[in-house]
C-alpha cells in the first residue's frame, strides 16, 4: 500500500514537473523567463524547455502590432484657443527585455508621451495653423516619441491624429464671430452701394445742369441769331415786326385763358385799340 502511494505521488510530481518544464509559446508572442528572480532568457514561438521550480515565466509579450488609442484631450494653442484632439498609435515590441525592464507599463508610457507631446506641438501653433496642419503635427509627433520608444524596446510604426477640432465653446465663439463678420461685410456692401448710388445721382444732376446750361446758351444764341436775321430782313419797315408782336400777344392771351390756374382773366376793354397799338396803328 505504501509503495502504491509513493508511485502515485511520484507520477503526480513528474506530471507537474513536466508541465512546468515544457512550454509551448504561440506565434506572435515572446515570453520572458526569470531564474531565481533574475532575467534568464526569452522563449520564442514553438516548443521550449525550462528548468522547473528554478525558471519562471514572468512576462508574456505580444510581438504583433499593438494599437494604442490615445484619449481625447483639450489643448490650448498659442493664441489661447481651446481645441480638442485625440490620436491613435501603432507600435511594435522589438526588444522584449527593454519593454519589460525599461519601463513599468510601456503602453501607458507611450500613451502619456503622445498626449504631452501633442500638447507641446499644438501649443506652439495658432488656431488656424493647428486646424490646417494635421500632417505636420503627425510627423513631428512621431519624430518626437520615436527615440524614447526605442529605449523602451518599441518601434512606433505610425501615429495618426483622429480628431482635431475647436472645443464646443470655441466653436460657438467662432460661429458668432463668423456671423458678425458676415453682417459687417453686408453693411459695408450696402453702404458702398448707397455711396455709389448717391455719387451717380449727383453726377446725373451735374450732367443735367450742365446740359441745361448749354441748352439755354444755345437757345439764347439761336434767339439772338433769329432776332438778328429778322432785323436784317425787316430793315426800316416796322410793320411785320408789329404784326408778329400782335400775334404773340393774342397767343399769350389764348394760353392764359386755357390755363387751369387762370380763374380771372383781365381783357383790355379797348382790345381793338390795344391790338392796333401793338400793330402800331392809330385810331
Amino acid at each position: 500500500m505504501d509503495v502504491m502511494i509513493f508511485v502515485v505521488a511520484l507520477l503526480v510530481f513528474t506530471g507537474i514537473t513536466l508541465a512546468k518544464g515544457i512550454r509551448i509559446v504561440p506565434q506572435g508572442e515572446e515570453w520572458i523567463v526569470e531564474r531565481l528572480g533574475k532575467y534568464h532568457g526569452t522563449l520564442h514561438p514553438g516548443l521550449n524547455i525550462i528548468i522547473p521550480y528554478l525558471d519562471q515565466v514572468r512576462y508574456k509579450l505580444v510581438t504583433k502590432d499593438i494599437i494604442l488609442d490615445v484619449q481625447e484631450q483639450e489643448v490650448i494653442t498659442r493664441d489661447n484657443a481651446v481645441i480638442v484632439t485625440n490620436a491613435i498609435a501603432f507600435i511594435k515590441v522589438t526588444d522584449p527585455i527593454k519593454a519589460v525592464y525599461g519601463v513599468t507599463d510601456f503602453a501607458e508610457a507611450i500613451r502619456n508621451m503622445i498626449m504631452t507631446t501633442l500638447r507641446s506641438i499644438i501649443g506652439e501653433m495658432n488656431l488656424d495653423e493647428a486646424l490646417s496642419n494635421r500632417d505636420k503635427i503627425k510627423a513631428r509627433l512621431r519624430e518626437s516619441i520615436a527615440d524614447e520608444a526605442i529605449d523602451w524596446g518599441l518601434t512606433v510604426k505610425s501615429v495618426e491624429i483622429q480628431d482635431i477640432k475647436p472645443s464646443p465653446s470655441m466653436q460657438k465663439a467662432m460661429e458668432m464671430q463668423a456671423a458678425a463678420e458676415r453682417e459687417r461685410k453686408a453693411m459695408v456692401t450696402k453702404s458702398e452701394g448707397e455711396k455709389q448710388s448717391m455719387i451717380l445721382q449727383a453726377e446725373a444732376r451735374l450732367e443735367s445742369a450742365r446740359r441745361d446750361a448749354e441748352a439755354q446758351v444755345t437757345l439764347a444764341e439761336a434767339s439772338a441769331e433769329a432776332i438778328k436775321r429778322v432785323s436784317q430782313a425787316i430793315g426800316d419797315n416796322e410793320g411785320p415786326m408789329r404784326y408778329m408782336l400782335g400775334e404773340k400777344y393774342i397767343l399769350a392771351m389764348t394760353k392764359l385763358a386755357d390755363s387751369h390756374n387762370a380763374k380771372t382773366i383781365l381783357i383790355p376793354g379797348d382790345l381793338q385799340e390795344t391790338i392796333r397799338a401793338v400793330l402800331g396803328r392809330k385810331a
